[in-house]
């Protein structure tokens, strides 16, 4: 009996080092196990990367095809420990870039159907990408709402939506969070039943901070699109900058591990971001068992 294993294309990208494995999947074939895909983002047993970008038509793809008359193409995200993400607004600049390597789409505006909505892109040869975002939601309103807890040190935090969730905390020092090897506590728990991404940010100056992450099913990672997106809100509104009532945008550089991006919040209530988006590798790789 034959042990051959199906070898697929790949690329490797990243977005200010948030890095993504990228199979493409024009035809929406390939049934992924979270297994697989956890093996393919192992950095010594696989290809290695924060996670995974599976580039479907949305026509072929059931959580989308209500979305292919929008969007052509549909990101399917997966954690690196191949759990189901709403959104990765790195991973969408890395995704739009594949596409435009490939030919699938020019210079302009590029439209990606995710899991939190259609996100659409600005693509200009191969300078930044800018995306646009969509609106922050603030279910605790505009105070803090949670607790992030790290070994015996806590911090008030800001609950902050941007298709996926945050929780935002302001610290001294970014040492000030650990190694974070293992996920922050965060209470109270039911406020984010399916868990969240955890962002300790530092003032730089005027509108400018620093963060680390530990993102939801990835652990500490460079860089987090969303996340970023995020702590310019939660800190504009710790400024008094509130975009859609003040009627003047409001614009944040956000440095983070692996580089910087820039994102503001306008009065219509979108979110861009800006940031550079490289694939690195290409090639086949033998699909690992279930």
């Amino acid at each position: 009996m034959s042990t051959a294993r199906q070898s697929v294309p790949f690329l490797k990208g990243h977005g200010t080092e948030n890095d993504f494995v990228i199979i493409p999947d024009p035809d929406g074939v390939l049934d992924l196990s979270a297994a697989q895909v956890a093996r393919l983002c192992d950095r010594r047993a696989g290809l290695g990367g924060d996670g995974l970008l599976r580039a479907v038509r949305s026509a072929a793809h059931p959580e989308a095809r209500e979305l292919a008359d929008e969007a052509e193409w549909f990101m399917d995200y997966r954690n690196a420990d191949g759990s189901v993400a709403e959104m990765c607004g790195n991973g969408v600049r890395v995704f739009v870039r594949y596409l435009q390597r490939a030919g699938l789409v020019k210079d302009g505006e590029v439209a990606v159907a995710t899991r939190a909505g259609v996100r659409r892109v600005r693509v200009a040869g191969d300078g930044p990408l800018t995306v646009s975002m969509g609106a922050a939601r603030l279910p605790g309103g505009d105070g803090d709402s949670v607790t992030v807890r790290v070994g015996e040190r806590s911090w008030p935090a800001r609950h902050v939506d941007m298709g996926n969730p945050h929780a935002v905390a302001f610290v001294t020092a970014l040492a000030d969070a650990g190694p974070l090897l293992s996920p922050p506590q965060v209470r109270p728990a039911e406020v984010y039943p399916h868990g969240t991404n955890v962002e300790f940010v530092v003032d730089r100056g005027p509108r400018h901070v620093a963060l680390r992450v530990h993102e939801r099913g990835s652990g500490e990672t460079r860089s987090c699109g969303t996340g970023a997106c995020a702590v310019m809100v939660a800190t504009a509104r710790r400024d008094g900058l509130n975009p859609v009532l003040d009627g003047e945008p409001a614009a944040y550089t956000v440095d983070v591990p692996g580089g910087t991006l820039h994102i503001t919040e306008h009065p219509d209530g979108d979110i861009t971001m800006t940031g550079p988006a490289e694939i690195v590798a290409e090639g086949t790789v033998a699909l690992p068992g279930h």
